[in-house]
């Protein structure tokens, strides 16, 4: 992010897309629609980013974060839905997660199985965080980009006077 050559704007937007991407639960495809989104943007709408500060922003959702986002996102989901009364807690939503993952069953059954009780849930809950945790990152970054930018232009005026 400190070592980009490109004006703020096209980090910031970077940033954005990263925890944007990193915010939903697409863990294993995020590197294809990142691609897809990018390449989309910069050819349909002259939208240029920093591809490599998205893929690394979408770090944010890790092995370590991925089931608490995920649970986030699934409860989110579940009021969204209106079915925040009768939904199960955390355990049962680490449960699910951890059976589909174990390789106690095919991969494919394990994958329906995620998908059909998480999957759409979890998708719609992503939605207000993907959204909002994309326009503050990109926001904060761009702040913060423009402000350095400005100390660092200020004292290359200072040393050339």
């Amino acid at each position: 992010m400190l070592r980009s050559p490109h004006p703020p704007e096209h980090t910031a937007r970077g940033i954005g897309l990263g925890v944007f991407w990193g915010l939903t639960p697409t863990v294993g495809v995020q590197t294809f629609l990142i691609l897809g989104v990018w390449g989309g943007a910069r050819t349909v709408f002259g939208w240029h980013s920093s591809l490599v500060q998205t893929l690394a922003w979408t770090w944010i959702n890790n092995p370590i974060t991925m089931i608490p986002i995920y649970y986030l996102c699934y409860v989110t989901g579940q009021v969204m839905l209106g079915h925040g009364a009768d939904m199960a807690g955390y355990a049962a939503f680490a449960g699910v997660w951890s059976a589909a993952m174990d390789g106690s069953m095919p991969l494919m059954e394990r994958a329906a199985t995620a998908v059909r009780v998480l999957g759409w849930p979890t998708l719609l809950g992503c939605l207000p965080w993907s959204v909002s945790g994309g326009l503050i990152s990109h926001h904060w970054s761009l702040r913060f980009l423009r402000r350095r930018e400005a100390k660092r232009l200020a004292r290359r005026g200072a040393m050339s006077s």
